[in-house]
């Protein structure tokens, strides 16, 4: 049952705040104390109740329950029991104090709480404010920030913008001119505009504006805040924007953020779970789920423990993974995601170009010196070989060998090894014959990388295919089809077979069709297993992307279902994986690559070869727009978490050799002293 008002915790019923004080005070005296009770009741009572319960439990006990709650219970579940008791007006003023006292500022949570809260939450804050601490908060957040930054959080803490839902249509289009030339049309950036704009007009006012913007711009207003802007004043008005469009949605991503990679933000977690529990923790969750295809419930269950995570479970209020419908805010913002994919015009842009002045036979002669006589140059190798385009890598390649009379891949097979080895042949290699090494190397010998398989197939356009079909067949001998279908079976086989082809259509998005086709799709959920997937493989597997984009927005419209939450559900194994990824690849293909990268790296161990693969396949494609997809989901750059994997790799690897090293050591040891052993053994029986 959804809880009226789109929140997890309400009034309870039969409410009594002095059994309810009675009940906590029993629960805390003795030896020890009764945590669930405590947790189960306080998660189960509003704001306003627990305020009763504060004043009850001082009438009847003569302490203070706030008090008693600190001295019986430690750590993060005593951090959030606490705030739990307070008023939100206070919960935030005081979030508001703890991000600028002492030495430092939490931005991030000045962004999060000033950037989401109405008028009125703004002003009870301010006033809660100056009650609890006897200061000004504003002069308080001045003498702790700086700049633009400054000023957009003094805008925002006057809790002035328009709320009277009243929408002049010509203001609309002068205020996203005036957008665009104070940033996109001009040298430099208008600062001054985009806060007066974005810090003052209403909700209604400004989901026009930005419409009317990317109608100017062919660009969304938050790709133009990420040119025009940046650092802590970026994140602000990044936030404001997210804020404006979906409430819901920006608080899901925080959630996201707070718990995915390794440690958790508890503060951000408590706070969000707290201050959006009675508001809108429903669609939250519908949001989180249709984002990050997993539910908030089960995120916080993997990522927290104790008394903690049931206290969080209970303001979640239910693990949306078991439903498969979303709620209609969801379902709106569903369909507006799918609509804003069609419509943002990304330019994909990669991170190796054709090297200026290039001269091959220098590059050959440069190659065979860092590879000539005792050891081997690597840098010089490296820096040669990730500094050239692939088809300048070809004419090194000729060059290598009219010049010298070797062949450029031995040389280096032999002398380089391992994970280096197989780098820097891959990128010698053309796309074609790369892609199709990765596919053989997928099948051969024990087991199949259905992963690879996959995630080559899903991606690459009918060119790339006919190309990899044509280096497969002359590298090994055979067809690449008849290998996958020698190596693969069932529903899996038929749709890589289907993919193999490279016969998926072009152009753009026939309407009426997309409309029929997402009609049939959502009638297949009502079929069998195998019927619903042959239905799903004649539509993904054969459309163009622009024409799936619509296809799967009126999915949303037809069937009130997500369509990859349908694939995560109804489907299981490599069908659902094979159909997910395109899913994926449609909506947002450098979103999929970072999320394979980030799979790629995270936990024990790293999987080189997914890593090789994507980085060397990208790297002329769209790396670029792939480093900022890993960036804003997993708030860390690509370039630092290769740089701690690998070496994290290499330190392992050398005190595996080192611990091998003293292996060796400690049997020759043994071996030299056993003889010496036996004979004192010898001589004591004796």
């Amino acid at each position: 049952h959804k809880p009226e008002g789109n929140c997890t915790i309400t009034d309870a019923a039969n409410f009594d705040p002095s059994v309810d004080a009675e009940t906590l005070y029993n629960a805390m005296k003795g030896i020890g104390s009764d945590k669930e009770a405590i947790l189960d009741l306080i998660t189960s009572r509003s704001n306003a109740q627990r305020q009763e319960i504060i004043t009850a439990y001082k009438s009847s006990f003569g302490q203070d329950l706030i008090e008693d709650l600190k001295y019986e219970l430690t750590g993060k579940f005593e951090r959030l029991i606490v705030s739990l008791m307070r008023t939100p007006a206070y919960h935030d003023a005081k979030e508001i104090h703890d991000a600028i006292k002492g030495v430092g500022t939490n931005e991030r949570c000045l962004i999060e709480v000033l950037a989401s809260r109405n008028n009125r939450q703004i002003h009870e804050m301010v006033a809660a404010y100056k009650d609890a601490y006897g200061r000004d908060m504003e002069e308080d957040v001045i003498g702790d920030t700086s700049g633009h930054f400054k000023k957009m959080l003094v805008v925002l803490l006057q809790g002035t913008r328009d709320e009277s839902g009243v929408v002049d249509a010509d203001l609309v289009q002068q205020d996203a001119q005036d957008l665009y030339s104070a940033g996109e049309e001009q040298w430099g950036t208008d600062e001054a505009k985009f806060i007066m704009i974005l810090g003052n007009r209403s909700v209604t006012h400004l989901h026009l504006v930005f419409e009317a913007y990317e109608a100017i711009a062919e660009m969304s207003i938050e790709d133009s805040i990420k040119h025009e802007l940046s650092g802590d004043f970026e994140r602000l008005m990044l936030a404001v924007v997210q804020c404006i469009r979906s409430v819901p949605m920006f608080f899901a991503r925080r959630l996201y953020k707070s718990m995915k990679g390794l440690g958790t933000a508890d503060n951000t977690l408590i706070r969000i779970m707290i201050s959006r529990s009675e508001i809108d923790m429903l669609d939250i969750r519908e949001c989180f789920r249709l984002r990050y295809e997993k539910s908030l419930y089960n995120m916080i269950k993997d990522d927290t423990s104790g008394d903690y995570k049931r206290t969080l479970l209970n303001l979640c209020g239910g693990d949306d993974d078991l439903a498969g419908e979303f709620f209609p805010e969801a379902a709106q913002i569903a369909y507006k995601m799918w609509e804003l994919s069609a419509m943002t015009k990304v330019q994909l842009r990669p991170t190796v170009r054709p090297a200026s002045n290039f001269d091959p036979a220098a590059d050959a002669q440069a190659l065979r010196k860092a590879m000539k006589g005792f050891g081997t140059d690597e840098d010089a190798i490296i820096d040669i070989v990730a500094n050239r385009s692939n088809a300048q890598r070809q004419e090194i390649r000729k060059a290598f060998k009219s010049l010298l009379g070797r062949d450029l891949m031995k040389d280096l097979k032999s002398e380089l090894s391992k994970n280096l080895e197989r780098l820097i042949i891959g990128l010698m290699l053309t796309p074609a014959e790369f892609d199709a090494k990765m596919m053989r190397k997928a099948m051969e010998g024990a087991g199949t990388d259905e992963h690879a398989l996959i995630e080559i197939l899903a991606t690459r356009s009918n060119e790339q295919i006919h190309a990899m079909n044509a280096a497969y067949q002359s590298a090994y001998k055979t067809s690449l089809e008849e290998a996958i279908q020698s190596d693969t079976s069932g529903h899996f086989c038929r749709i890589l077979v289907s993919l193999v082809q490279g016969a998926r259509e072009e152009g753009p998005a026939d309407v009426e069709r997309a409309n029929t086709d997402a009609q049939e799709l959502a009638s297949s959920c009502n079929a069998d297993s195998d019927d619903m997937e042959m239905k799903f493989m004649s539509i993904l597997c054969t459309r163009s992307f622009p024409h799936l984009r619509k296809v799967f927005q009126e999915f949303v419209r037809c069937s009130n279902k997500d369509i990859e939450q349908i694939i995560k559900k109804e489907m299981s194994g490599d069908v659902k994986n094979s159909f997910y990824a395109i899913v994926r690849s449609v909506k947002n293909q450098p979103s999929y690559f970072a999320d394979r990268l980030y799979k790629a790296m995270k936990g024990l161990g790293t999987d080189d070869r997914a890593l090789i693969r994507i980085m060397v396949s990208r790297s002329e494609v769209d790396l670029f727009n792939i480093r900022k997809e890993f960036k804003e989901t997993y708030d860390s750059s690509l370039h630092e978490f290769i740089q701690v994997e690998t070496m994290i790799v290499s330190l392992s690897l050398r005190l595996l050799a080192l611990i091998v090293g003293l292996l060796r050591s400690l049997l020759i040891c043994l071996s030299w002293l056993l003889p010496w052993l036996c004979l004192m053994a010898l001589e004591v029986c004796v």
